[in-house]
């Protein structure tokens, strides 16, 4: 019944299919990642400013600012900037 609502309003769900648990296992990994570090300490926050933390996390900190271990220490854009 889910699916079929989620498929007439033209929506694709994000789940694994039955025996492929590590297919999703990226984005979790990046989600849970954001949330622990990112948005848990900004509490009880409105859709819009959530949507900003966001996109900040994503576009300004997580590329430019916060270090990456298999990157040797550097963020992404200084790994790609030195390559």
């Amino acid at each position: 019944e889910v699916l079929k609502t989620l498929s007439g309003a033209g929506l694709t769900i994000s789940m694994s299919r039955r025996g492929n648990c590590w297919d999703n296992a990226c984005a979790e990994s990046f989600f849970s990642l954001m949330k622990r570090e990112w948005l848990h300490h900004l509490g009880l926050i409105s859709r819009r400013e959530m949507e900003d933390a966001v996109a900040y996390y994503i576009g300004e900190y997580y590329d430019n600012v916060r270090s990456h271990e298999t990157l040797g220490g550097l963020a992404p854009r200084a790994y790609e900037l030195a390559a």
